[in-house]
């Protein structure tokens, strides 16, 4: 006579955790286990809960949340596994600097150069995904693209840690700003403000606050794609365009005010500065265009590789604006890849016999020529800044990197030697520099949906440095995607979510 009691007791217990917002006898911190000054502040800070409107006041001094170290007053939990925070903020005052910040955190401890995930609201509007992946590291930012959203929300699912906005209507969506981060267990998980004066303090009020402990994803992950561009001096993120569908391999339009990405075939163009939707670009009786192509150095021309028709890729060109393209290469499969910067000659791949080769061929039309051989694998072939060489990704070594050569084929020598599996060269417009796609050693092939990093060679002293981590692969930089300036490259990340987390309040 005890089964359906107890069974109650225990359907009681798993469920109570679920939602950490509601507590029978509110304690001065609510849902919270205590707070603390991080770093350096002149002002020693506060936080409050207000039981009867369910609010968090939380005031605090310190001079940033940036570069090795953060200065804020952080009001905190300790939680272990997948967990997740909503609130709607509000900063207190309207004047101040512009770019003190209410955060939702994620901290592995309180250290003032811990490694952490914050999702940030400045005074001005701008949101961002803060993130420091090894202790004392400098501080990375995907920046959204929506401006002062009323609710936001940190969620960490795995080693993954998602940001979501509310949009005009209020709901909670994916803002396209993710990292990867693996934590040791237990986290600090809570709210913080930084006034980013170290003689002020600064106030924010949360309400509507939700913490929740998340259990394993039972449904199948909805796919999210987010256009971004990197700033290559700073590694500042900033995401452009975020849609639940796959779109691919962004190209900066010739004068710098669009990109161009490929989505279900078709060719589409995203204005800058602007919420407007993308809009597609025709190119007639070409619908099955390929994540291979480029715009020509002086803005008039795309160049597509298509397999409409029968099935097999082949390479055509077609006006900036639109309009019926014009056959390049007559065999396929070809993969186009770069424009000489004279604009009279592309660089492309073709499978020929059952090997992948570097060729070139006249932009106008004519013979194609054969640049490497062998049974290594070549592909992602550009030319250099100044045309007279190729780069090209090659296995001929037992692993894919980068190489040069002539363009005619000669003096083939391998730039970078390294422990990835090195794809998509791209040469910046001023010949200085190289992004490319570094995937772990061992990887077969330029999959999707995996662990990579955006990386950027400079070509005189050959060093390295990382530009972005993220989940992403084919589909991220296949084609060319500097800005026309040389100080941004574009590129697409992409997000798997777990279908319930789609609808978060």
């Amino acid at each position: 006579m005890f089964t359906a009691p107890c069974k109650f007791a225990l359907v009681f217990m798993l469920a109570a955790p679920t939602l950490l917002g509601a507590q029978a006898t509110p304690s001065p911190l609510g849902i919270f286990e205590g707070h603390s000054d991080v770093g350096k502040s002149l002002h020693p800070g506060s936080a409050n809960f207000d039981a009867s409107t369910q609010t968090y006041t939380v005031t605090g001094s310190g001079a940033d949340m940036w570069a090795a170290e953060d200065d804020f007053q952080f009001l905190w939990k300790k939680m272990s596994g997948d967990v997740a925070l909503s609130a709607d903020i509000r900063l207190v005052g309207t004047t101040g600097h512009q770019h003190r910040k209410a955060v939702l955190m994620l901290r592995q401890s309180l250290d003032s150069d811990a490694e952490e995930v914050d999702l940030a609201l400045h005074a001005d509007g701008l949101t961002a995904l803060q993130y420091r992946d090894a202790k004392g590291e400098n501080l990375r930012n995907i920046q959204s693209a929506v401006s002062a959203p009323r609710r936001v929300r940190i969620e960490r699912r795995g080693d993954y840690v998602y940001a979501f906005v509310s949009d005009a209507g209020g709901k909670l969506i994916p803002a396209g700003a993710s990292t990867k981060l693996a934590f040791g267990s237990p986290v600090y998980v809570g709210l913080g403000i930084c006034s980013h004066d170290k003689n002020v303090t600064e106030t924010a009020i949360f309400s509507n606050v939700k913490l929740e402990q998340l259990s394993p994803s039972q449904g199948k992950p909805a796919l999210y794609s987010a256009l971004e561009t990197v700033d290559v001096r700073s590694t500042s993120r900033q995401v452009i365009y975020v849609a639940p569908v796959r779109f691919e391999t962004p190209n900066w339009s010739g004068d710098g005010k669009s990109l161009l990405f490929d989505q279900g075939g078709m060719m589409r163009k995203f204005v800058l500065g602007t919420a407007m939707e993308p809009t597609v670009v025709p190119t007639g009786s070409r619908t099955k265009i390929l994540g291979d192509h480029g715009v020509s150095p002086d803005g008039t021309m795309i160049q597509i590789s298509d397999s409409s028709g029968d099935g097999t890729s082949r390479i055509y060109v077609v006006p900036a604006e639109g309009g019926e393209p014009r056959l390049v290469t007559k065999n396929g499969p070809s993969y186009t890849h770069g424009w000489s910067p004279d604009g009279k000659t592309l660089a492309f791949e073709g499978m020929r016999d059952g090997a992948l080769q570097v060729y070139t061929i006249p932009v106008a039309g004519g013979e194609e020529k054969q640049l490497t051989s062998g049974k290594a694998y070549n592909d992602c072939s550009e030319f250099s800044g100044d045309g007279r060489s190729i780069y090209f990704a090659s296995d001929r070594t037992g692993s894919m990197q980068i190489w040069q050569m002539q363009t005619d084929g000669s003096a083939q020598q391998q730039v970078l030697s390294d422990d990835r599996e090195d794809w998509f060269p791209h040469v910046s417009p001023d010949g200085t520099m190289i992004a490319f796609l570094a995937y772990i050693k061992g990887t077969q092939g330029h999959p999707a949906d995996t662990d990579v990093e955006l990386r950027l060679l400079t070509i005189a002293d050959k060093k390295v440095k990382v530009l972005a981590t993220l989940l992403g692969g084919r589909g991220t930089i296949n084609g060319p995607s500097w800005s026309p300036d040389s100080r941004r490259v574009a590129f697409v990340s992409y997000e798997l979510i777990p279908e319930e987390d789609l609808s978060p309040q």
